[in-house]
């Protein structure tokens, strides 16, 4: 199905935006408007499911990491077999201007027995697409490969592999239940102006726009300046700003700590943060802080499979986990966190059944229940 021409005009430019912020019509199981954030310990917990039924890490022991292709539309619909929210992915724009569902920068071949390197966004969308198995049967992809992080390089082969996709064909095959949490992906290694920016972020709304519909939606990226611009492009979907939380060391001082991204969601108006965990486990004071900004906060990474630091953040009052081990951890929510469970209520004097409010915590409390878990700040 192609899609249907989409003028200039009707996508959002930084010219026709008001400079308050507008009221989100966003997804209810995320506690984005005022209302539901001033009531959070009745807002649900919030399930990602981490590029879809989770990423591949091809040189992890495992298995579980390589059963179905991530970022694929096989791998969004086998995690919303299972009670997630959303479903997470990254999206690239290919030279010929279609948005692409691929995670890493460049995309990896064997030709003729010379490893082939190129950038996903120098591709053109034929070729992009000739990567991995095909849609038609008649026709042999080319092989895929993936270099871990110590430069090991790694033939991506999984269990139950899917054809590389566009965000177009995302929308229209992924079931309209699931919520999509968009991330904009760019280039660490890469300097950006504002006008190539701009340009890739509007090809991405064009697409949105179209095809949204009603289905939940929102946006993160790593790069400041583009949750910035998606902030100030639109109105409609919460902007979410992605942290490694002091992790790691950049040149931009917004991307080096937890404090930094509360600064920068602040300065641009930004729905909420999206931290690798052991950011907010190091520093849990900052919770409060991040609250009293009327921000939702997210988390991510491998400690997000394990169940007791996801109930770990529940008791802390973080709104929600991206996983990969989306079975295992929407079980272990539905246990300590179960709609309707007996646990989850209590009865007042009237007679009337209330959520329970959650277990709060001092600084000190804090910190030696995070002692019990000690490889939760420090696991590799």
């Amino acid at each position: 199905m192609a899609l249907k021409a989409v003028l200039v005009s009707d996508v959002p430019n930084l010219d026709h935006v008001s400079e308050s912020p507008t009221t989100l019509r966003s997804s209810s199981r995320l506690p984005l408007n005022e209302s539901a954030r001033e009531s959070s310990q009745s807002s649900k917990f919030t399930v990602i499911g981490h590029r879809g039924k989770g990423m591949n890490a091809l040189a992890s022991p495992d298995p579980r990491l390589k059963i179905v292709k991530e970022n694929t539309v096989l791998s969004f619909n086998e995690a919303g077999r299972f009670p997630v929210d959303f479903v997470e992915f990254d999206v690239q724009v290919t030279k010929d201007g279609c948005p692409v569902v691929f995670h890493d920068n460049f995309i990896l071949t064997d030709e003729g027995g010379i490893l082939s390197e190129k950038r996903v966004t120098d591709l053109h969308l034929e070729e992009f697409l000739s990567y991995g198995p095909q849609k038609d049967s008649s026709k042999t992809g080319k092989s895929l490969y993936r270099k871990a992080k110590d430069g090991k390089l790694f033939s991506w082969n999984v269990e139950h592999d899917d054809p590389l996709c566009t965000l177009q064909e995302v929308f229209l095959k992924v079931h309209s239940r699931l919520g999509f949490n968009i991330e904009l992906k760019f280039d660490d290694h890469v300097a950006y102006g504002e006008e190539e920016l701009v340009q890739t972020l509007q090809t991405i709304l064009r697409v949105v726009f179209e095809l949204g519909n009603e289905r939940p939606i929102l946006f993160s990226s790593f790069h400041p300046d583009a949750a910035h611009l998606m902030r100030k492009l639109q109105s409609k979907y919460p902007v979410f700003f992605l942290t490694n939380g002091g992790n790691e060391a950049y040149s931009d001082e917004r991307r080096n700590s937890l404090d930094e991204a509360i600064k920068h969601c602040v300065a641009s108006q930004l729905h909420g943060i999206v931290s690798e965990v052991r950011g907010v486990f190091r520093n849990p004071s900052l919770i409060p802080r991040i609250k009293e900004f009327n921000l939702c906060l997210l988390t991510y990474g491998q400690l997000n499979n394990v169940a007791e630091a996801v109930y770990m953040q529940h008791l802390m009052g973080i709104d929600g986990v991206i996983v990969d081990l989306v079975q295992e951890i929407t079980e272990a929510v539905s246990d300590f966190a179960g709609d309707g469970d007996d646990d989850s209520f209590q009865t007042d004097a009237d007679g009337k059944q209330r959520p329970a409010p959650r277990p709060k915590f001092s600084q000190r409390e804090l910190s030696f229940l995070l002692k019990l878990i000690p490889e939760l700040v420090h696991h590799p």
